[in-house]
């Protein structure tokens, strides 16, 4: 029987990471919104921990997330995060109050006491770097609860009640930002909860497979595949399981980066011996996006038109019941963060909040529970290339969201020859595999330049380069000027339409990793 950590969601954008740090230390860990948190949660499996989530809410509204008592009478480790730590000290009896200060991003914190959460993580006396996002703050703690750390506007950053096995802090250590933070986690999941750790990547992918299975039966599956790591893994995975029920399709839908077309066929061929299509739908595509300038209505144009270039492809060959894509937890919880009768959209992914409401297939997502890196060593247990797993993520809408404003074949060339131009020489310099994600945006703007002599009126094209683990969270690569510079040159000379280069020093957040 798996060791199970419970993860107690109360909507916060990133509760999925804390599911993911979990994993890493090799324990399972399952994700359980607080509505649906019941005795029965706990039949037949072995709960080791309890982690309460961070949150928008305030603990004092009136419909704020609760949770049950029941669960503080199961004699388990209890962490809350963020508004779960508010929580715990609201029900235990403290007071939690609205902040004139909030904090929100990098906070230094100082460490007061010692405990057995932060044994080898942070020292008595020193300060730290943590990651905060919250507005209320506790001002009177809870009997039998102890302050181990502060901030300059909190009093109570880490709390603990060693008598009740429960902790919390304000701070959101799942986040990479968060100095330490893995370690912390890792201390209350190994040392406090006592998981062995024994859940691994090649578990998941033989239950995975047996899954699929057993959902598929006899049927034949219909898999997009756009060349990403995302897309390849999904289908190598479903393959794996199901052999020559699979059939692969390639959609060319115009918004490809230059001669992505040649290389997907080129690379998949060459890897793999699995039944591939390639679909020429640019027409359709471009003409359904003529005018269009918001990126919401892109994305759901984009999601819709792919389900019909399916749906097409499958009336052809017949009997394809099944669409396999490889949509990950962050599509899901950036297109809908659901918390009682609230609902949150950042964005709707073309193959989440982008779907029709009605399709003609059964869905098939294997690695919905899954984040990037995940995926790479997911795809690394399929023994899957390193052209494939290393990949640069690029998103399925492909340049229609990178071209802001309206959508003409003329800008496709110009951002195509850029981001051809800025890659290449990310590869030259050796960075390449330094940076999550690196791409070029053309902006809905025009501006003066001097070339020649002469004046010139033309786009701006913005460089965006990206570190990250996850997806969620991001910061700019920090390039050296002597770089951007080349960057600039080369863009300029080369790309007729654009006169002006910029960089994006944007992290994730405030901004999203894609510029719309």
């Amino acid at each position: 029987m798996n060791e199970n950590i419970i993860i107690v969601d109360f909507g916060s954008q990133v509760t999925k990471l804390i599911a993911r740090r979990v994993r890493d230390f090799g324990v399972f860990s399952q994700i359980i919104p607080f509505q649906k948190l019941t005795e029965k949660s706990f039949k037949n499996i072995s709960v080791k921990g309890l982690i309460f989530s961070g949150g928008p809410s305030s603990v004092g509204s009136e419909n704020a997330p609760e949770i049950k008592k029941f669960v503080y009478k199961l004699n388990i480790p209890i962490l809350g995060v963020c508004y779960g730590l508010q929580l715990i000290c609201r029900d235990f009896g403290g007071k939690v109050q609205l902040s004139k200060e909030r904090e929100f991003g990098k906070t230094k914190i100082q460490i007061l006491k010692n405990s057995p959460l932060l044994r080898n993580v942070y020292n008595n006396k020193n300060q730290y770097r943590v990651w905060m996002s919250h507005s209320d703050k506790v001002i009177k703690m809870p009997e039998g609860f102890e302050v181990l750390a502060s901030s300059t506007n909190c009093s109570s950053v880490i709390i603990q009640s060693l008598k009740d096995k429960i902790f919390g802090v304000q701070f959101h250590p799942e986040v990479v930002h968060t100095q330490n933070g893995d370690k912390l986690l890792k201390n209350f999941i190994v040392d406090i909860c006592g998981c062995k750790q024994n859940w691994s990547m090649n578990k998941f992918k033989n239950k995975m497979i047996e899954s699929i299975k057993n959902k598929v039966g006899s049927e034949r599956v219909l898999c997009a595949l756009s060349g990403g790591v995302d897309s390849t893994v999904t289908a190598v995975l479903v393959h794996k399981a199901i052999k020559n029920q699979l059939q692969c399709v390639f959609v060319n839908t115009g918004l490809m980066r230059k001669n992505e077309v040649e290389i997907i066929k080129k690379l998949f061929i060459k890897n793999y011996n699995i039944s591939l299509d390639v679909v020429d739908a640019s027409k359709i595509f471009l003409n359904k996006l003529k005018g269009i300038t918001d990126p919401e209505k892109k994305r759901k144009i984009i999601g819709k038109q792919f389900i019909k270039v399916f749906e097409r492809y499958s009336n052809k060959k017949k009997n394809i019941k099944f669409l396999a894509q490889g949509t990950l937890y962050p599509d899901i919880i950036e297109s809908s963060s659901q918390v009682g009768d609230s609902k949150v959209t950042i964005k709707s992914h073309h193959n989440v909040g982008g779907l029709p409401k009605k399709i003609k297939f059964k869905l098939l997502e294997p690695l919905k529970e899954l984040f990037k890196d995940e995926v790479r060593k997911l795809g690394k247990e399929l023994a899957i290339s390193k052209e494939f797993v290393n990949r640069h993520p690029f998103p399925g809408p492909g340049l229609g969201i990178r071209i802001l404003g309206e959508i003409s074949k003329k800008k496709i060339k110009i951002l195509q020859e850029a981001d051809y131009i800025y890659l290449n020489l990310i590869r030259k310099h050796g960075l390449y595999d330094k940076i999550w994600q690196a791409f070029c945006v053309l902006l809905p703007t025009k501006t003066v330049g001097v070339m020649g002599d002469g004046r010139s009126y033309e786009q701006v094209c913005v460089l965006r380069a990206v570190t990250s683990v996850d997806g969620m969270t991001a910061e700019a690569y920090k390039f050296s000027n002597s770089f951007l510079e080349i960057c600039s040159n080369e863009i300029i000379n080369k790309v007729k339409g654009i006169n002006r280069v910029c960089y994006d020093l944007t992290s994730k957040p405030p901004g999203t990793i894609e510029f719309e």
